[in-house]
This record gives C-alpha cells, sequence and structure tokens, in this order.
C-alpha cells in the first residue's frame, strides 16, 4: 500500500501529511477534530503557546476515547462521547490545572 502526501490546516498552520491510499476520508476527519479541539481551546482566550493548546486538545480527545466505550458498557451507547458525566468533566479540569501547573513551572513539554 503506498501513501501519498495531502496538505492540512490546523488552527491556521498548515502541515503535509503522509496518508493511505483509500484513507484520506479519515484522516480529513481526524484533522477536523484537531482543528476544532484546538481551536476551541484558543477562542476560549486562557491559553495562547500553541504547544500548550495541542497538548491539551490531545488530552481532550483522548479523554473522549477513552470515556464513549465505558459509556456505552453502562447502556448510554447512544450518548456522543463530548457529552461526558459531571464528574467525568471534574477530573478532566483538575488533570488539566495540574498539567497547566506543571509546564508552567518547567517551562517545557519534554
Amino acid at each position: 500500500m503506498s501513501n501519498r502526501q495531502i496538505d492540512v490546516q490546523i488552527m491556521g498552520q498548515s502541515y503535509i501529511l503522509g496518508c493511505p491510499d483509500g484513507g484520506e476520508e479519515r484522516l480529513l476527519g481526524a484533522v477536523r477534530k484537531v482543528d476544532e479541539a484546538m481551536c476551541k481551546i484558543r477562542d476560549a482566550g486562557k491559553i495562547k503557546a500553541r504547544d500548550r493548546i495541542a497538548v491539551l486538545a490531545a488530552l481532550n480527545l483522548a479523554f473522549e476515547q477513552v470515556e464513549a466505550p465505558q459509556a456505552a458498557d453502562q447502556g448510554n451507547a447512544n450518548t456522543p462521547a463530548a457529552d461526558v458525566t459531571p464528574d467525568a468533566q471534574a477530573r478532566l479540569t483538575q488533570l488539566l490545572q495540574r498539567l497547566d501547573r506543571v509546564i508552567e513551572q518547567d517551562g517545557q513539554l519534554l
């Protein structure tokens, strides 16, 4: 299977990504999700640094992925992953606040 390259934009920044044959629609869907998540965080106005926005967006998306199977197991298969429980949202908020404090103290991600 060969790869081709496609040009995408995430939060106004252009990226050239490798895309397997037949995977363009899925990749573009993922790009849209990432762009939406990052723009939402940026537009909230609390965080300006692109790397921090990217980390928080990645955490949000990963959290949604983790929560979706759990919601389905609990009989909430029709509940969208974005509609997390208040308890889950509180846990996510605490995690994001901790991440913010660590990044502020360290000044870098790695």
